[in-house]
């Protein structure tokens, strides 16, 4: 097999053999399960990232189709710094933040300005999840 077919091969595990691909960035190994499974019930293939430097890692090697990205995580603004960081490098993709604070977030700041697709509020429903999710990736 030459180099350029297992470079191909190798991508296509990446993005999921067809599947849409979500970057999943949550320091808390239980809800990260959860939410991992939730999202791959509806069809998608989930890439983990553990801290935000691993998610960009991760996002560079994977170029997924949408981010869910903890607000808090090794550092309070861990989640936004990370957006910050990808939208500073050009990045377009779709983000939506998860906290358990997204509530005051979406009524303090104005979460377009961070260039967020959206905040979604911990505990998130499967429904709600899944449907934000479709919506963000038309």
């Amino acid at each position: 097999m030459d180099i350029a077919m297992t470079q191909h091969n190798n991508n296509d595990e990446k993005r999921g053999n067809g599947k849409k691909v979500i970057l999943y960035v949550e320091d808390d190994p239980d809800y990260r399960e959860a939410v991992r499974a939730m999202i791959e019930d509806g069809g998608y293939t989930v890439i983990e990232a553990e801290t935000a430097e691993e998610g960009l890692r991760k996002y560079r090697e994977t170029h997924p189709d949408l981010l869910l990205v903890d607000l808090m995580m090794e550092e309070v603004d861990a989640g936004t710094n990370l957006v910050k960081e990808l939208r500073a490098i050009g990045q377009e993709v779709p983000i939506l933040l998860l906290s358990s604070v997204g509530d005051s977030l979406a009524a303090n700041k104005d979460y377009h300005e961070l260039g967020l697709s959206g905040v979604l509020q911990k505990p998130v429903s499967r429904e709600t999840l899944l449907s934000v999710i479709s919506s963000r990736l038309k």
